[in-house]
């Protein structure tokens, strides 16, 4: 029987109830690693673990919301406390927020978004920075969207937040690059059959672009081998 590609290791994938996260977390678990899911929905997350089981993967939730007063450091504390490594962090949370002119953006929404799209991922790079460092070739993937690098029309806020993210991502990638092992990766998914973006397009078929399936495989297989820090992976429709 062949060894799977990311057999021992152990994975963190947040935003794994559904969609892009969900097909991740199922994916690294086929290839072998440990996934801990991490959404605000226990019985969602129930499902994609229950999934998992089945096929033969293993996978631990937890429960969470991101934003929510200590909840990352806490989560951080309890992985420490049961593994010595994190070897893989995805970081695919996220909220769309209404599509609106600038002018127009609703403050307390626009606070919310950033604080989920952007704050919640530097505190989960800050909580899980050592235990990265302690593992052997530690990874972190963040999801982006094409809106971060070409601005569009009523996507400001959603956009912003994605191209502030890259900037924090790739400037933690500048600063692990020689004096650690990790490695750091922006995916940027391209239209794939998610909630959000049915929400984004709603009269768009969803069968004319690619399922989440598709991502989450390519996101596995870019985590199972080599690439230089820095690295951004771009799909297609």
């Amino acid at each position: 029987m062949t060894e799977k590609k990311l057999a021992g290791r152990t994975a963190l994938v947040t935003g794994a109830s559904r969609g892009i996260g969900a097909a991740t977390a199922e994916a690294l678990a086929a290839a072998g690693a440990h996934v801990i899911l991490t959404a605000r929905t226990a019985r969602d997350l129930e499902g994609i673990e229950d999934r998992i089981h089945d096929a033969g993967g293993t996978a631990t939730i937890a429960p969470m919301d991101l934003i929510e007063n200590e909840s990352i450091g806490r989560l951080a504390t309890a992985i420490a406390g049961r593994w010595p490594a994190l070897d893989m962090l995805v970081l695919n949370a996220a909220m769309l927020g209404t599509l609106s002119p600038v002018p127009q953006i609703d403050a307390k929404e626009f606070s919310k978004l950033m604080t989920l799209n952007l704050l919640a991922s530097q505190a989960m790079i800050a909580a899980f920075d050592p235990l990265l460092r302690a593992s052997a070739a530690g990874r972190l993937v963040a999801v982006t969207s094409s809106v971060g690098r070409t601005p569009r029309a009523y996507w400001g806020a959603y956009g912003a937040s994605k191209a502030a993210l890259e900037t924090l991502v790739l400037s933690y990638a500048d600063e692990v690059a020689r004096l650690t092992p990790i490695r750091v990766a922006i995916v940027d998914p391209g239209a794939t059959a998610t909630v959000m973006r049915a929400r984004a397009f709603p009269g768009e078929d969803q069968a004319t672009i690619k399922p989440p399936a598709v991502v989450g495989d390519a996101i596995t297989e870019l985590l199972a081998g080599e690439f230089e820090t820095g690295h951004r992976l771009e799909l297609g429709r």
